[in-house]
């Protein structure tokens, strides 16, 4: 059966509908092309009906009506420089011989575009050219208009007022959005500023009170165990020594975990000058460690990589292979600074039970620098690291941010 009239009525509302809000969408995202159409439209409409208004000769019609017309062009960018053109294209109007008694010194067309200039230059240009502009069409209105259209000089101070208001809601809301914007950071900053003073606390209540207990312990064992060798109070002293470091490193992650500024101030962080020591107190340790270091210099990013991955490497060694030598290389090869950890079979079965995190933080910082990080097992039981990072291309990229 054939659609009724209403059916086919509301098919055509509802596709104006759809072609209404394509429009709109399309002149929120060029406005620019949306203006030139404007323009296009304003002049179909005022060629054609300059004679109707004004004597102008056929081959100046086109002329006349792109002038009237021209200001919607520059609307968006330059509101100012069109009403200034504008209102000079209203002066050549006077020279213009109008038909019959039309009333009105210029087409409509020319008094619709300077119209939506002043407005314009309400919404958009600075307090003073509002001002400016407002003032000199009122009496412009008021001097060139005859008596029955003299309220339009009124008129114009109307339509300015609720451009101004229309301006003024439209900076009222954006200044909301912006505050509720801030306060949405704020609460979210608040949160994250409460999560970390949870982990700290649960840091410090859990890791910073046993590493506390095994400083105490390792300081008082010569004293409170009977015929303590020399060999066992250097042990003491080592493990007293790295409990300590350790204690002071994690008490200054929970510093920075309670920071309450957006960029607190940090530490300098491990270089290449500082992986002799790092070997040298695992030595002292008491582990079998051999190394050859021989890489001249390399950015800053890499050499925190550097020495985060060999520290892990250093204690998963004496975690998981009690006893193990160790073998310690790094060398640059082919543009890239080239690490390698290996250790043997341990002498003694390992006392740590489970897996932790060590091996993918170490994976994690190499390709934060765009390097990459090898582990695994090697001929005859032993184990290896082998971290490769580049030494060019990302210098700052693995330091802690």
């Amino acid at each position: 059966m054939p659609s009724s009239p209403p059916s086919r009525a509301r098919r055509v509302v509802a596709a104006l509908g759809r072609g209404t809000v394509w429009a709109a969408k399309g002149v929120a995202r060029h406005p620019d092309v949306a203006l030139a159409l404007l323009a296009g439209i304003a002049l179909a409409i005022a060629w054609p009906t300059i004679h109707f208004t004004h004597r102008v000769p056929s081959s100046l019609q086109p002329v006349f009506a792109l002038m009237s017309v021209a200001p919607l062009v520059l609307l968006r960018r330059e509101p100012l420089i069109a009403w200034v053109v504008s209102t000079v294209g209203s002066l050549i109007w006077f020279f213009v011989p109008r038909v019959g008694d039309w009333p009105m010194p210029w087409p409509v067309m020319h008094f619709l575009v300077l119209l939506l200039t002043v407005v314009v230059v309400a919404l958009l240009a600075p307090v003073r050219q509002v001002a400016l502009t407002t003032a000199v069409t009122a009496g412009w209105f008021l001097l060139v208009m005859p008596w029955a259209l003299k309220p339009w000089a009124l008129g114009v101070l109307v339509i300015v007022a609720f451009a101004l208001l229309a301006r003024w809601l439209r900076t009222a809301r954006r200044q909301l959005a912006s505050r509720e914007e801030e306060a949405e950071t704020e609460r979210d900053r608040r949160a994250v500023l409460e999560e970390r003073s949870r982990i700290a606390r649960e840091l410090h209540d859990v890791v910073a009170h046993h590493m506390s207990m095994v400083v105490v312990q390792a300081q008082s064992a010569p004293y409170r165990v009977e015929a303590v060798s020399p060999e066992a109070k250097e042990e003491f002293a080592g493990i007293e020594s790295a409990a300590r470091q350790a204690l002071t490193e994690v008490r200054g992650v929970l510093g920075l975990l309670r920071e309450d500024r957006a960029d607190p101030e940090t530490a300098p962080q491990p270089s290449l000058a500082d992986l002799p020591s790092l070997l040298e107190a695992s030595r002292a340790a008491g582990m079998e460690l051999r190394w050859s270091l021989d890489l001249e210099g390399c950015p800053p990013g890499t050499a925190l990589v550097l020495h985060r991955v060999l520290g892990e490497a250093l204690a998963n060694a004496a975690r998981h292979a009690p006893g193990a030598s160790v073998v310690v290389e790094l060398r640059e090869h082919a543009g890239q600074a080239e690490l390698s950890v290996r250790n043997s079979p341990g002498s003694s079965p390992s006392p740590v039970a489970g897996g932790g995190h060590g091996i993918e933080g170490m994976h994690a910082r190499a390709q934060a620098v765009g390097g990459h990080v090898i582990t695994g097992a090697i001929p005859g039981g032993g184990f290896e690291v082998r971290a490769r990072l580049p030494l060019t291309g990302r210098p700052g990229a693995g330091e802690d941010r």
